[in-house]
């Protein structure tokens, strides 16, 4: 009986370990590469079709992959699940919606990576790939005007709200610290625009399951 006990509490703990570790693969990050037509990224249905893309040649299959990306009718904090979120080396980024939003979060240059484990540039680097495309206020709520026409636009028309992965700006200020409000692009919505604010047309995606 004692054997029995002692075989079904270590099948419990492997269990428990098995199930630790599956809540600890990657469940966020930011894109390698952009669609490569600025902020054209074919609307969120294109933005989440393309974070699933590069999960999966990441080797990270069966999640539910969400841009965090807000349109005209969409918040961006709204799209993305409950938590929490891991990024491809497992380190905890946040617990919930509440806490990503908060000070609580663990966004920084170390942590916030692209699908394949790398740091991604940011702007102390050449080039620069800080600007990472949200289209929201710091809550995560949309700014309507500025989602490249919901992620459609690649010319010299419409703006984009981004944010900095690397918490880092030309101030100190509340903004230039933002990882998801932190200024517009400029120029409008093409590849060449972004660059020139020091972005990519990268941004970020979050397992909703």
């Amino acid at each position: 009986m004692r054997r029995l006990l002692l075989v079904t509490a270590a099948a419990s703990l492997a269990a428990i370990g098995v199930a630790s570790s599956q809540d600890a693969t990657m469940s966020f990050f930011v894109t390698s590469v952009g669609s490569g037509k600025g902020a054209d990224l074919g609307g969120l249905a294109g933005a989440d079709a393309h974070c699933a893309s590069l999960a999966e040649a990441a080797g990270v299959t069966g999640k539910t992959w969400h841009a965090y990306l807000s349109t005209s009718d969409t918040d961006a904090r709204d799209r993305i699940g409950t938590g929490p979120w891991f990024n491809a080396k497992g380190v905890k980024i946040a617990d919930d919606v509440a806490s990503l939003h908060s000070d609580a979060n663990a966004i920084t240059k170390q942590t916030a990576l692209n699908e394949k484990g790398e740091v991604v540039n940011g702007r102390d680097d050449k080039p620069n790939r800080h600007d990472v495309l949200t289209g929201s206020n710091p809550d995560g709520t949309k700014i309507a005007d500025q989602t490249c026409g919901d992620w459609t636009l690649s010319g010299a028309e419409g703006a984009a709200m981004t944010g900095h992965h690397d918490r880092t700006g030309l101030d100190d200020s509340a903004a230039a610290k933002s990882w998801n409000s932190s200024h517009a692009s400029r120029g409008g919505c093409s590849q060449e625009a972004l660059r020139s604010t020091g972005g990519d047309g990268l941004f970020y995606c979050l397992a909703v399951n």
